[in-house]
């Protein structure tokens, strides 16, 4: 005989918000709508054919029968946990974190100590990859990218906003100095081999779309582009928040205010099978802390 089963996201907002007490709570913890976690519970005490939540005004308190089928519920969810990591080939400590080259050279690795004295319990592994989420061939808990994008199987939180602006040495800007846009004729241009139209929109943005400069140099990686802007060799088109270090210590210099192109965000990407993982939660929320962002979904 089938077993006779529950939607089980309808399940995991039932115990979401017995557990804590609250709709909206439940709806942060899934990374979801207050309206989608109201939506799941009706749509369980309809199949149960049974209240478990009374509406009180603005709060929600478990029926009896609520009380009962939450703690039933909730060991039963526990020993599936334990079950996964258990027969499964995963280590409950560890954290794979799947995030682009650059992005991982320049911005997160330099801060992901500061996560580990918060988190000393938590081992991140971080691997490095530009692969579209929907083409990964690994296992990863959290997955940065651009966007926000919407893919079925994951909830989405943007951390970290950004524009992008020429940059160069400031040793190369005494040899060469640039007061107008014209002025990138006499440089090298850095170019990205997988964002060829950088240079191109930003040029248009600035009103000389026809400028040619002295010479191109493109680079098959963002940050071997942004070392030849550290080098000296010419002038980049640097994403402020990859190079906002640089910039504070005088490493870079930004030899024009404007225009800023505008830049996608950086998000988290995490399986709804993790929705209320507490190693996940806890490092979105401390990649939200550490971007300029407030977590959204």
């Amino acid at each position: 005989m089938p077993r006779l089963l529950p939607p089980m996201n309808a399940i995991r907002a039932f115990e979401a918000a017995g557990r804590l007490g609250s709709f909206k709570s439940a709806a942060g913890e899934l990374g979801v709508t207050q309206g989608a976690i109201s939506q799941q519970i009706r749509l369980l005490e309809n199949w149960l054919r049974a209240p478990l939540f009374e509406r009180q005004n603005r709060r929600v308190v478990l029926t009896p029968a609520g009380h009962a089928y939450l703690h039933e519920v909730g060991e039963a969810l526990a020993r599936i946990a334990s079950a996964t990591v258990k027969y499964g080939e995963i280590d409950a400590t560890i954290l794979r974190v799947n995030a682009p080259a650059t992005f991982s050279l320049r911005w997160l690795v330099p801060k992901i100590a500061d996560f580990q004295t918060q988190h000393p319990q938590i081992r991140v592994r971080i691997e490095t990859s530009n692969i579209p989420i929907d083409a990964l061939a690994e296992r990863a808990d959290v997955v940065i990218r651009g966007g926000p994008d919407a893919f079925h199987d994951y909830w989405v939180r943007p951390f970290l906003s950004e524009t992008r602006l020429p940059v160069c040495s400031p040793e190369l800007l005494n040899r060469l100095p640039l007061g107008h846009t014209v002025d990138l004729r006499r440089h090298t241009l850095l170019h990205t081999l997988s964002l060829p139209r950088l240079w191109h929109d930003w040029l248009s943005e600035a009103g000389t779309p026809d400028l040619e400069a002295t010479a191109d140099l493109v680079l098959d990686h963002f940050y071997l582009t942004l070392q030849a802007a550290l080098d000296g060799v010419g002038v980049a088109m640097g994403p402020t928040a990859l190079v906002a270090e640089d910039l504070a210590a005088g490493r870079l210099v930004t030899p024009f205010s404007g225009p800023a192109l505008r830049a996608r965000e950086y998000c988290t990407y995490v399986p709804k099978t993790l929705q209320t993982d507490t190693r996940t939660l806890a490092f979105c929320s401390w990649l939200e802390q550490r971007g300029n962002m407030k977590g959204s979904i």
